[in-house]
């Protein structure tokens, strides 16, 4: 069917006019995709989408997981008051469970799983567990999102070439990579778009939020000539990309990285120091 003279060319209408042929690889793709943005075709929104869709069948599990080291885990012998604990504190709604050691999973276990609990329902956390899934570190993130989809597992355990346990991947780590940084349940509350309350006085703050709105909402006075947003303060201070985990102390604050990859940082976790260790930083 021919489309009526009055109706708008699709998309693809549009996109097959600006070129005779198809595209040739994936660099005339982007090529093609940079160009029609640049006509106002599609925004930036979507063109960096489509790049982080492209990227992502060139990059390996190894270059997105959280490392060993940074793993948080249940111990399977820890008392069910000390998960909740635990999982507040964290913010995850996944952990993986162990044993002896880290190279010990035993399982998968989900803190939705702990309500049951506090409403008079008796709990086994060896029972709750779900199967925890392995894949080696040389997966490609387009093959595990694939994997991910159709299992609707959202977690997996990294081993590396001699079968230890090299760290964790979640579908969110890969999804980032083609959207950016996700939101999420442990979020909190909107105090605006950057800042946000999880409990108590404990809060999750981007790194790209911008120092003047930083100072305003923490009533300090960071500055820096060398940078604009909290995250490449943080940065700058370290001298480097922190990893998940570190912190440090400034002006009454303890600011401690909640999520960074290997350029820059995508959240922070802020809160005042108590009173005898609020020494400026």
């Amino acid at each position: 069917m021919e489309p009526s003279p009055t109706s708008k060319p699709s998309l693809l209408d549009r996109l097959s006019a600006m070129i005779s042929g198809e595209p040739a690889d994936r660099d005339d793709l982007l090529a093609l995709m940079h160009s029609a943005c640049e006509r106002n075709l599609i925004d930036t929104d979507a063109l960096s989408i489509i790049e982080g869709a492209l990227q992502v069948s060139d990059m390996q599990v190894r270059d997105v997981m959280v490392p060993r080291a940074q793993m948080d885990v249940v111990r399977i012998g820890d008392s069910i008051d000390k998960i909740a604990h635990f999982a507040i504190d964290t913010g995850h709604s996944r952990f993986p469970v162990v044993g002896e050691s880290k190279d010990d999973v035993l399982g998968i276990f989900l803190a939705k799983d702990l309500l049951p609990y506090f409403v008079g329902c008796p709990f086994d956390l060896r029972a709750a567990l779900r199967p925890a899934v392995f894949i080696p570190e040389t997966k490609r993130l387009n093959v595990l999102l694939r994997e991910f989809r159709v299992s609707r597992n959202h977690m997996a355990i990294v081993v590396d070439e001699y079968g230890g346990v090299a760290g964790l991947v979640t579908i969110e780590d890969v999804l980032e990579q083609i959207v950016g940084d996700i939101e999420d349940e442990y979020d909190g509350v909107d105090l605006d778009d950057n800042i946000r309350l999880l409990q108590g006085s404990r809060y999750r703050v981007k790194g790209t939020t911008e120092l003047g709105a930083f100072n305003d909402a923490f009533a300090v006075q960071l500055h820096s000539d060398d940078v604009e947003t909290i995250g490449g303060y943080v940065i700058h201070h370290f001298g480097r990309v922190p990893q998940r985990g570190e912190s440090l102390q400034i002006e009454g604050l303890r600011v401690r990285v909640l999520r960074a990859d290997s350029r820059r940082i995508l959240a922070l976790v802020v809160e005042p120091l108590p009173p005898g260790d609020a020494a400026g930083g």
